[in-house]
């Protein structure tokens, strides 16, 4: 008796050339709806369900693969046991299932698209399939993915082996498994449920595994969240040249990334270990890489630079200069492009840089778990700050202010930015006690600091941190206040006649 073959597949890449190699292999197919209809206009004959089953298809199409006389084939083990009952039910075995589902992921992509639509998209019968064929993998074959049709043939030649059953039932599991998070997940957000529920499921779509992970003993890849509809950052750059992006890359072009996005103007941002060690913004980008460059001319080195509009050819001799292992813009001119190409390993990713965020959410691994929180991407209104001191900020001071502000949320806590304008002099963070940050930053800036502006991400909670500020020559300060101590920090900063304002705000960043 010939074996039998169920074909029902929404994704009819590469089908009909398999289906014709099922045939002289011997297969009869079974097919449903729109499979039959595309294989029969190509001459290839199969078997409508409704005729193995006896049953129509109903509903509208909704009902056609649910039937026992299906599932029983797919499910039925190949033992004398389960092989005498489908012959009592005239049950015939189904050794191959070919399936894919209904793309409810295009669907969700449209704007505004009605909710029927969306429903109508939901697969039924494709996910339980899939599954009573993977569930008896070592029966049935079952292939979701099309790029494995040749390598199916090709088993079916010569044989298929139990590694390549287990594959193909993992793949079809995680296939279902991708298919209902996506699924969940929207209708969650869609019929507004809660942020974060009692049981989340995520699905991730590899992007690329890197070179190794933290260091060179770890493995390592990147993973984008699906559905990416309207999805944003680092998972959507090309590389235009350089060597492969290594896991740390990744994480420091991310840094870069989501920092740069905070400003408007011709910007530079460049980044150390995920922290910025220069940030600058001016008229024009050559300027503001100078700027930022500057803050600190040792960190630079190895480091990731990004920028928010096209690197130019000055611009591309200026970064030539200097050892850097990733730079990122959204565009990079022709010229950019054979000057910084010398530099064989440098990699050049061109991304897009929207000030508009998506307000996904933020993972980090924890051992046995995972932190969830809402990105911060909250904008920055000083309309909202406090002055608290007798002196107080003008305009461009408090221009200064925002622009520190944005700087510092993206330093590791605890954090310090000293600012001119709109350029960094000095960034001290990742310390212990904030008053150490303060004494790197200062060592870092030295006379530079003089009638500069100094953020901080979190509170100031004693008088060293202002007298220390004060020594250095700043001219104004700028954090979130709440400290029990914060009587003392004022009047601190009064007896230097330093401005103080309160943002009402936090920055940490772990």
């Amino acid at each position: 008796m010939e074996r039998l073959a169920l074909i029902s597949v929404h994704d009819k890449r590469g089908i009909e050339e398999v289906a014709r190699e099922l045939k002289e292999l011997g297969f009869q197919i079974i097919s449903t709806g729109g499979t039959s209809r595309f294989l029969r206009e190509r001459g290839i004959e199969v078997i409508e369900v409704s005729d193995l089953t006896g049953f129509p298809e109903i509903l509208d199409g909704r009902v056609k693969t649910l039937h026992p006389k299906v599932h029983a084939g797919i499910l039925a083990r190949r033992d004398a046991d389960h092989l005498r009952i489908l012959k009592e039910l005239s049950v015939r075995p189904i050794d191959l299932v070919i399936c894919n589902l209904y793309p409810f992921e295009k669907v969700i992509e449209k704007e505004d698209v009605d909710l029927d639509e969306v429903m109508e998209n939901i697969d039924i019968g494709g996910p339980t399939l899939i599954r009573s064929a993977a569930k008896n993998f070592e029966n049935v074959l079952i292939v979701v993915d099309p790029s494995r049709y040749s390598e199916l043939i090709e088993k079916l030649k010569k044989g298929v082996d139990d590694e390549f059953r287990r594959k193909l039932a993992i793949e079809a599991f995680e296939h279902v498994a991708r298919y209902d998070a996506i699924i969940s997940n929207y209708l969650r957000k869609r019929f507004g449920g809660e942020d974060f529920p009692k049981s989340l499921t995520l699905t991730f779509e590899l992007v690329q595994k890197t070179r190794y992970g933290e260091n060179p003993h770890q493995e390592g890849a990147l993973y984008k969240i699906l559905p990416d509809k309207k999805r944003d950052g680092i998972t959507l750059a090309r590389k235009l040249q350089g060597k492969e992006l290594s896991y740390n890359n990744i994480l420091d072009a991310d840094s870069a990334l989501e920092c740069i996005r905070e400003f408007d103007d011709p910007t530079a941002v460049i980044i150390k270990h995920t922290t910025p060690c220069g940030i600058a913004s001016s008229r024009d980008l050559i300027d503001a890489w100078r700027k930022a460059y500057e803050t600190d001319t040792y960190s630079p080195f190895g480091g990731v630079v990004a920028f928010n509009r096209e690197v130019d050819l000055d611009l591309a001799k200026e970064l030539d200069k200097h050892y850097l292992e990733v730079i990122l813009a959204p565009k990079f001119s022709d010229s950019a492009l054979e000057v910084l190409s010398r530099r064989k390993n440098l990699r050049l990713l061109e991304v897009p840089i929207e000030r508009e965020r998506s307000t996904d959410i933020s993972l980090r691994s924890v051992t046995g778990g995972v932190l969830i929180q809402d990105k911060d991407i909250k904008g920055i209104d000083p309309g909202e700050w406090r002055v608290v001191t007798k002196r107080k900020p003008t305009g461009n001071d408090i221009r200064s202010m925002v622009f520190a502000v944005k700087c510092v949320k993206h330093v590791k806590s605890n954090a310090i930015v000293f600012v001119k304008d709109t350029y960094t002099v000095a960034i001290g963070g990742g310390q212990t006690a904030r008053i150490d940050s303060v004494f790197i930053a200062r060592k870092k800036g030295g006379n530079r600091l003089k009638g500069s502006i100094m953020a901080s991400d979190g509170f100031i909670p004693f008088r060293d941190t202002i007298d220390s500020a004060a020594e250095a020559g700043i001219r104004a300060i700028v954090q979130p206040g709440g400290s029990i101590r914060d009587k003392e920090v004022i009047e601190a900063a009064d007896e230097h006649g330093i401005i103080m304002v309160f943002t009402g705000r936090r920055y940490f960043k772990h």
